[in-house]
């Protein structure tokens, strides 16, 4: 995996409690970090323009091309965004960063603007909030959140979840199912284990689906046997990479993936879950919209990343 998985970060923000919990969660990540560029994008949904445009008698459209609307816009954004946003550098900035941040003003659907200047401007990795955002009413998991999740097929995105402690990457689950995805996630977070220094553990996780156990026997395949393989191997891409033996364990279960992979997120203790977009297309065991979205839906403390490259 190349380095530049973290070279361009954007991190969508509101003045919300839900996005000051993203910022420290960049905070943590992003604390030993120098050569990354991390864009803090706000995106105006209109709200903002029907309220303080009540008085004046013109459609929007004509409206939009006024001095009148350039300086409504231009004192909004002075009193109203760029006080957060530059209290979110200082807080980057306290806490260690030294890469360089950029402030970027959009408006439109929140969504479809996430996902378009993550795509044109060439973003490899995206940290939102999980929901609330002020501004963004519609935004929960299912309409803002799902929609940039489904729409960035490339870029990598991590939703932070609703509980951040000191080190929100102390304790890392990395569910593996020997698919090209879950490798992925696996090249995902020794890239992770080099930019930062604040893990203590990486668990990875491999379910055998009971309900095609008897298949795989019939296939001439130890399921139990397959599975060790398949740990065996990811163990030893993260310690190639150089990522330390003392930080690495090996977990496996027998059930159904999904609810498995809900019960050792709650149980253990983790704060980040790192899954491949996409599992074995013919076991299912991890196929977004399944797997990964039940573990978005139902682990809401956590916060979740979904690897695309």
């Amino acid at each position: 995996m190349s380095k530049s998985t973290f070279e361009k970060i954007l991190m969508p923000v509101d003045n919300s409690d839900n996005s000051k919990r993203a910022i420290k969660f960049a905070s943590v990540l992003l604390s030993k970090a120098e050569n990354v560029e991390l864009s803090l994008l706000y995106v105006m949904t209109g709200g903002y323009l029907s309220e303080r445009m009540k008085n004046i008698d013109f459609r929007a459209e004509l409206v939009r091309q006024t001095e009148v609307f350039k300086k409504i816009r231009a004192k909004h954004i002075e009193e109203n965004i760029m006080p957060f946003l530059s209290g979110y550098e200082k807080n980057l900035r306290d806490a260690g960063f030294k890469g360089v941040i950029y402030k970027i003003i959009e408006e439109g659907d929140a969504g479809n603007k996430i996902i378009e200047v993550a795509t044109q401007k060439g973003f490899k990795t995206v940290v939102m909030s999980r929901r609330g955002m002020s501004e963004w009413k519609s935004y929960v998991l299912g309409s803002v959140s799902n929609k940039v999740i489904h729409g960035l097929l490339n870029e990598n995105i991590y939703i932070v979840g609703q509980k951040i402690v000191d080190n929100p990457l102390a304790r890392i689950l990395l569910p593996v199912d020997g698919s090209e995805y879950s490798f992925k996630a696996v090249e995902h977070v020794s890239n992770l284990a080099k930019l930062t220094n604040a893990i203590e553990r990486i668990t990875i996780f491999r379910v055998i689906n009971v309900s095609l156990y008897l298949e795989r026997v019939r296939q001439g395949i130890d399921p139990e046997i397959e599975a060790e393989e398949i740990l065996t191997k990811a163990k030893k891409m993260l310690q190639d990479e150089g990522v330390s033996a003392q930080l690495i364990e090996t977990k496996s279960s027998v059930g159904f993936p999904k609810d498995e992979i809900i019960k050792e997120v709650q149980e253990g203790n983790y704060n980040l879950v790192v899954m491949g977009r996409k599992g074995r297309s013919a076991l299912k065991d991890l196929v977004l919209g399944g797997v990964s979205s039940a573990i978005l839906n139902n682990c809401t403390d956590q916060t979740v990343a979904i690897i695309n490259q």
